[in-house]
Order: structure tokens, then sequence, then C-alpha cells
């Protein structure tokens, strides 16, 4: 039997480097990229996409929607790891963690759409405890998210890394106009009636995240308190590799999160911290950016999509 082709495009890009890097000494699969001086030609690309298993695509929104429509072989399989179709009908969200049935559903797809960094932890704390009826679906979710640069792609490494480096900025708050792409998808696969207010900002470190999600326990169901909200994602996340939930009597002794804790990773640590004088709870996600936000969920779908 034949390896399966991979065909990664954009592989010259943060998130393509990374998923190369995870993937070249596999040998259960053959791994193809194009040579640099025909990565810019669309005959090359739509040769290469329409000859291969699965495509990775790791490209801006506008050119995956490009590579996509070259297809013409119905026998290729596409993971997108660009926000385009994120909402799209048709596609299936590449979340394994999401629902019991979705590893299943990644599994026999043929087209998958890589979760954002950012949704990945909103979503994974937030989408739990909607389906369990503990937040309302209604609830004026806020979510704070502080990145490394490197979630910018190549002008977030370069500002930071490159000649200019000392004017770095050390942290930038952005997403002002309250208009982030990523707010519908995490509306959309963690089941909001209204969209969320996400604030993003970028961090002076090169990867990884901490997202926070406060709550008023006041305007959850009633008798909700931060014990039930543990134990709901505790059970949800209880059978998963990557997805682990901090134990309450670990949470309640720490007094900060580390965003780099999970680098190099394909994990995320969520944990619930509470008040209960104040009535409050926060919701904590944990993970690195380029690994369970890019390209560890880009090999962890494509795990999924190989054994069919």
């Amino acid at each position: 039997m034949n390896s399966p082709v991979v065909f990664i495009d954009g592989d010259q890009g943060t998130t393509g480097l990374l998923i190369h890097e995870r993937l070249r000494d596999r040998s259960d699969l053959k791994l193809f990229a194009l040579p640099a001086a025909d990565r810019k030609d669309p005959k090359r690309r739509a040769e290469a996409i329409n000859a291969c298993d699965i495509a990775i695509l790791c490209l801006p929104d506008d050119a995956a929607r490009q590579a996509i429509a070259t297809i013409a072989n119905p026998a290729v399989r596409v993971i997108d790891a660009s926000s385009a179709h994120r909402t799209q009908p048709g596609w299936t969200y590449g979340f394994p963690e999401m629902a019991p049935e979705q590893p299943e559903r990644i599994a026999n797809a043929r087209r998958v759409t890589n979760p954002g960094c950012y949704p990945t932890g909103a979503i994974g704390l937030l989408g739990p405890l909607l389906k369990a009826g503990l937040i309302p679906d209604n609830y004026p979710v806020s979510i704070h998210a502080v990145s490394g640069y490197s979630g910018r792609g190549r002008a977030g490494v370069e500002e930071h890394e490159g000649p200019g480096a000392v004017n770095a900025s050390s942290y930038t708050v952005y997403g002002l106009q309250l208009a982030h792409k990523h707010a519908p998808e995490i509306q959309q696969h963690a089941g909001l009636a209204q969209r969320p207010i996400f604030v993003p900002a970028y961090g002076a470190f090169r990867q990884g995240i901490v997202l926070t999600v406060p709550l008023d326990l006041r305007l959850l169901a009633p008798n909700v308190d931060g014990g039930m909200l543990h134990a709901c994602l505790a059970r949800h996340y209880a059978e998963s590799a990557h997805v682990h939930v901090l134990p309450l009597h670990e949470s309640s002794v720490l007094k900060h999160l580390d965003p780099q804790a999970l680098n190099g990773t394909n994990d995320m640590r969520l944990s619930v911290f509470s008040n209960v004088e104040h009535g409050q709870a926060l919701l904590c996600a944990v993970f690195d950016n380029l690994g369970k936000g890019a390209s560890g969920a880009a090999v962890q779908n494509l795990n999924l999509m190989l054994t069919r």
C-alpha cells in the first residue's frame, strides 16, 4: 500500500514551517512542498494540490479560497489552517476535543478547518459549560487573551527578533474596533446566542497564550459556582490526551499563569478560579499558539484523517 501524499501549501510561513518540522521524519506518509521557484506559479500549485491525498493550507484567507477553487480531483482532502472556512457550511471544525463525536467527524471529513488559536481556548472553556446549561447562551461573554508575538506571523517575529528589535513594543492591545475575525468563530462553535466581546493582545515573548473569561455567577444558572464549572470541564475532558483541567486544589494556590508554560506541546491546560464572597469566577486557558493553536492542531487532525 502506497503511503499517502501530504502537500503543505505555504510551508515557509510560521505555521507551515512547524507542521513540516513535525512531519518531516514520519515514515507513514510522503511529505511534499513546492520548490521556491514554483511557489507562486498557479499552474504548479494546482497540479500539486490535485496530485496529493491530503493538502494542508497554510495561506492567507484569500489564497486559501483560491487554492480550494483549483481542486478538481474529488479524492483530495484538505486541512485549512487559515480562517477562511471556519464558519462555513460543508467544513468540519478541527477541534477534536470539542465533542465526543468530533474525532470521528474529522476522521471522515473531506474538508477540515483548523480552529483559530484564540478560539481554541475560548471554545474549549465555554463550549462544555454552555452545552451543560451552566452558562446561558445569551450570557454577555467577554474574553481577554495575550499571545506571543509569533501570533502576528512573520511581521511579529521580524519586529521582535530583527534588526529593530530594541524598539519593539513590550505589550500591544489590538482589535479595538471590536471586529476581530475570531469573534464569529467563537460565537458559532461555543454555542453563544450573541457575539462575545473579544480583546486580544500581543506580549514580548515568542509564543504561548493565556486566555481568560470572567464570569458573574449571579448571571449563570441558579446555584452555579466555581466547583460546578470545574466539575463540568473535568468531566468533559476526562479522557482527553491533550486538554487537561487543573484540579481545584492546585488552582487555589496559584498566584499567576505563565503563557509559555506549554510551549512546544500540543496540550492545553484549563483552570477555574472563583471568589465566593464576590460571586465571581474566572475561566482560564494556557497553550502554545503555535502548538495546540496552530501546527499541533493541524497534525492532530491529519493523524485522525489518516485513519480513513
